[in-house]
């Protein structure tokens, strides 16, 4: 499970479903309060923060429909409580291009 910290128009298609599809897990792991997943790291940093969860989707959903994308899943506006920001990090932000980069994909990190 992974929301990454680069620019959503920075990532690759893959990696662009793949986080939106996992932030709408996480989301679900939070507000529904399950156990499953509960303890990850990604989990534990975006307690608090839903609400910035909540602007992480909304990016991620402008640049779904820029590449032309239908999104059919929003989320509930009223769980968007908590800080705005999201200042803690699993992997730093050059880890994380560090790791982009390995995977050999066409994000344009």
């Amino acid at each position: 499970m992974r929301i990454w910290d680069v620019p959503p128009e920075r990532l690759c298609r893959n990696h662009l479903l793949g986080e939106h599809r996992e932030l709408h897990a996480l989301w679900s792991i939070i507000i529904n309060n399950k156990k499953g997943y509960a303890h990850h790291p990604e989990t534990m940093r975006w307690r608090g923060k839903l609400k910035a969860l909540y602007l992480r989707h909304e990016a991620l959903v402008e640049e779904m429909t820029k590449r032309g994308y239908k999104h059919h899943t929003p989320l509930d506006p009223t769980f968007a409580i908590g800080e705005a920001v999201q200042d803690e990090l699993v992997d730093s932000y050059e880890e994380q291009i560090r790791l982009l980069k390995e995977r050999g994909c066409d994000c344009r990190v």
